[in-house]
């Protein structure tokens, strides 16, 4: 067993690695930026390094001060939590030379499943079915164009290095398809140094399903069931929960069986993810995040199990315990995440120190990197929590989480908590009709409802 982790992350989840650290008795270390100096995940873990100024690229992006950082704290494992640099193959790669373990997957398939091209390409061969469209992605424009002119528009443009929207143009009409193609290729540029572009079927009103998968490194795979993240705004998952209803029998199959057999065909290790687009009773692959999730509450929620100490355990060499039907679950969960942002002004960012926060701990689960006196600066994601909910049923979890937001409140910066609870009232999320383009649809109406009464006012004359 590892003896002391260096946590290479910040906020709720270096707080949420701590502590599984602790009860299972392994020493832990983080890093901070210098506008993190004074934050929650330094006081709660307890020791420390610095390891640059505040923008992230000069510090939690920083490969060769984060890993001095776990050689100076005699830290034997590196743990990456999510976004920064866990899914990066050169992290990985570096930790690995210093001596250190990678809690994750191996460089060969962070850097496979970072290729939208390449992942799609593994998923196509472990037998696991694709959207419709190109297999090889291309940065010539007219290679492009050509494949937009052979498929029936409506087409999504797509990054290989895409994420969170970021790439991707949907193409309606051929008039306006090389400025698309031009647009996409140079976020795609701009974002992740890599202009080349798929070409797909664009599924619109589909659902967005993933599945939870645990693996040895050594070709045992199992499925920690699924979750559905279908409530997105701009492609950023807003509301997620477990199990995903309104799945067929044989339709559920298909995903957590494709999930395993992917996982399978590239020696899995550690936790991931296996992300789908469930349209018209069919599943399509869509992307695998080769990490630990944001969302991961939810799966823990509904089966009794730390996902952390699995993932350390497999990645440390202890194999998995478990056989897959020793995995069950009781009830439903689901989890909101709340922003320091405005949805009045487009979801800007709302910066600022927090003058007063009350957090419902006492009736749910809640993940948060934040307390009162700290600052939202504009360096990193806003997030202020997480609110999580566990009942015998999707209404009693919902009912929960409603009452639990009601109960949120927080002053110094402004929230989406009111928008949260707007979007948990509408008919479509209660009867679980959600889709992944229900909020962009409705969003107007929901920072209506959300706005305070007086702006309400103002903005329903408008």
């Amino acid at each position: 067993m590892f003896k002391k982790i260096l946590i290479a992350n910040r906020g709720e989840i270096a707080c949420r690695i701590a502590r599984t650290c602790q009860r299972l008795g392994i020493d832990a270390a983080t890093v901070h930026s210098e506008a993190d100096k004074g934050a929650l995940h330094v006081r709660e873990v307890g020791e420390s390094v610095h390891i640059g100024p505040a923008p992230a690229s000069e510090s939690y992006l920083n490969i060769e001060a984060v890993v001095a950082a776990a050689k100076s704290v005699g830290a034997d494992a590196v743990h990456p939590g999510y976004g920064f640099l866990s899914e990066n193959p050169a992290f990985a790669e570096a930790v690995g030379a210093a001596g250190l373990t990678f809690i994750g997957p191996s460089a060969e398939v962070l850097r496979q499943f970072g290729d939208k091209a390449a992942a799609k390409a593994a998923a196509k061969a472990a037998g696991v079915a694709t959207v419709p469209g190109s297999q090889d992605a291309s940065d010539d424009p007219a290679a492009i164009l050509a494949e937009l002119q052979a498929m029936t528009l409506p087409a999504l443009l797509k990054a290989v290095g895409g994420g969170g929207g970021k790439g991707t143009r949907v193409v309606t009409d051929m008039a306006g398809a090389e400025a698309d193609i031009e647009a996409a290729m140079r976020e795609g540029r701009n974002s992740f140094a890599d202009g080349r572009l798929l070409v797909e079927e664009f599924l619109p009103e589909a659902r967005h399903v993933e599945v939870q998968i645990l693996g040895d490194g050594q070709g045992k795979v199992l499925h920690l069931m699924e979750r559905e993240c279908s409530l997105q705004r701009r492609h950023q998952k807003v509301v997620e929960e477990a199990p995903a209803l309104n799945l067929s029998p044989a339709l559920r199959t298909q995903l957590l069986d494709s999930a395993v057999a992917l996982g399978r065909a590239v020696n899995y290790l550690g936790l991931g993810t296996v992300e789908f687009i469930v349209k018209d009773d069919r599943a399509y692959f869509l992307e695998v995040n080769p990490r630990l999730q944001v969302e991961h509450p939810v799966t823990e929620m509904i089966t009794g199990l730390d996902l952390i100490e699995l993932q350390i355990l497999a990645v440390a060499g202890h194999g998995i315990a478990l056989e897959q039907d020793q995995i069950t679950t009781t009830g439903h969960a689901v989890e909101a995440r709340i922003y320091a942002e405005d949805p009045a002004q487009d979801f800007l960012p709302s910066t600022g120190t927090i003058v007063q926060l009350s957090l419902p701990h006492d009736e749910l689960r809640v993940d948060t990197g934040i307390a009162a006196g700290m600052a939202i600066t504009p360096y990193y994601d806003p997030m202020v929590a997480k609110l999580i909910t566990h009942g015998r049923d999707r209404t009693a979890a919902l009912t929960k989480l409603v009452a639990g937001l009601e109960r949120f409140s927080i002053s110094g910066v402004r929230d989406n908590s009111a928008f949260l609870r707007a979007l948990l009232r509408t008919p479509e999320v209660r009867e679980s009709a959600g889709d992944t383009g229900l909020i962009d649809r409705k969003l107007d109406q929901l920072v209506a409802e959300a706005a305070p009464d007086g702006a309400r006012s103002a903005m329903a004359a408008a």
